[in-house]
């Protein structure tokens, strides 16, 4: 099993930017998938964005399209996901997972870190 640590949330004004990093606990493998989800208060968890960690682009949600940047660092082994204009509806604990499958379905991951908190408020 794979441990995945995030970091880098925190509270910032309607239109900031935030970057959360995922660190896995031991080197991706051929198949490895990232993803980022989120669960705002009241909500159910949602989808965020995917990487493949050896190659091609990354995929985002409607929702975040065009204002999220999901990347990874290779040497550093870390996935990040740069939020800029972020909103308030962005608010809510931001989860990363780890999986073998190209998909946004959330079953899918095997692995969660513990989930770091992104508050947007004026």
């Amino acid at each position: 099993q794979v441990q995945l640590v995030e970091s880098g949330g925190g509270s910032v004004q309607p239109g900031g930017s935030l970057r959360l990093a995922c660190k896995p606990s031991q080197r991706p493998y051929s198949r490895s998938v990232y993803a980022w989800f989120r669960q705002g208060p009241g909500k159910q968890r949602e989808f965020v964005a995917l990487i493949r960690w050896h190659g091609g682009s990354a995929f985002y949600s409607d929702s975040v399209k065009g204002r999220f940047t999901m990347s990874r660092d290779n040497p550093q082994n870390t996935v990040y996901l740069q939020m800029n204009s972020l909103k308030i509806e962005d608010s809510g604990v931001y989860y990363c997972a780890h999986g073998s499958q190209y998909t946004s379905n959330e079953p899918a991951y095997d692995d969660w870190g513990q989930g770091t908190q992104v508050t947007v408020a004026s």
